[in-house]
């Protein structure tokens, strides 16, 4: 709690003085801020100071309990987990940013685990749907996303052989649709352009090879094509 204390007449005129917060009950234009820490100086000031101090500024108020510590790290940590899933590397680093110890984040990964709050199954599977399944990305695309949420080695290869065995097919697809935008290109900028299309999508360069091949070639058997197309 922030105290005001009346000023003499020379205080009020020095150009050092500080502006009460006059929006405070009792605050007035005669009356200087206190810090809490006045009342027992330097050296003597409680707990309860330093706390207040702590929890002004957004640290960590000192004295917390190792109970309490785990409890606010626990409730951080689902309120992570309320937004999106995370894998254990992820609610790791969370853990990591609160005040209790290793072997304290350890103990809370395990539990949440064993709740199923933590599940990295779920998390790819839930990746594969949102990449390879609405988005058509290749399995390349998928790999790198598991890999950029830190999913466990084992679970993601696990999850990458159940991918199906089309994307020669889902490849093909994508350049059939692509290509229709890029009618009024000339075939070598639209066979440039279907390509890095494919390869961004995470098709392997074999795969983006045959589909555009393929895709070029209903083109031209379309009479699509002309010397001179605008970009």
């Amino acid at each position: 709690m922030v105290h005001f204390e009346p000023k003499d007449g020379a205080e009020s005129r020095s150009s050092e003085s500080i502006a009460p917060v006059t929006y405070l009950p009792g605050a007035t234009p005669g009356m200087k801020r206190r810090s809490p820490l006045d009342d027992a100086g330097w050296g003597g000031a409680s707990a309860a100071a330093f706390g207040a101090l702590d929890a002004a500024r957004g640290e960590p108020v000192r004295g917390r309990s190792l109970e309490e510590q785990r409890e606010n790290a626990e409730k951080l940590l689902l309120q992570r987990l309320r937004t999106r899933s995370l894998s254990v590397a992820e609610a790791r680093a969370v853990l990591g940013g609160t005040e209790i110890g290793d072997g304290d984040a350890e103990e809370i990964i395990q539990r949440f685990s064993e709740l199923h709050y933590l599940d990295e199954r779920k998390l790819a599977d839930q990746i594969m749907r949102s990449h390879h399944e609405r988005k058509g990305l290749g399995r390349t695309a998928v790999e790198a996303e598991m890999r950029r949420r830190r999913l466990a080695h084992d679970v993601m290869l696990e999850k990458l052989d159940e991918l199906p065995d089309d994307e020669a097919a889902r490849a093909a697809e994508l350049a059939g649709k692509r290509m229709q935008q890029l009618d009024r290109l000339d075939d070598e900028t639209a066979d440039r352009r279907l390509t890095g299309y494919l390869m961004r999508k995470g098709y392997s360069s074999q795969v983006v090879r045959a589909a555009v091949k393929e895709a070029m070639a209903t083109r031209a058997r379309g009479g699509g094509t002309s010397a001179v197309r605008f970009r």
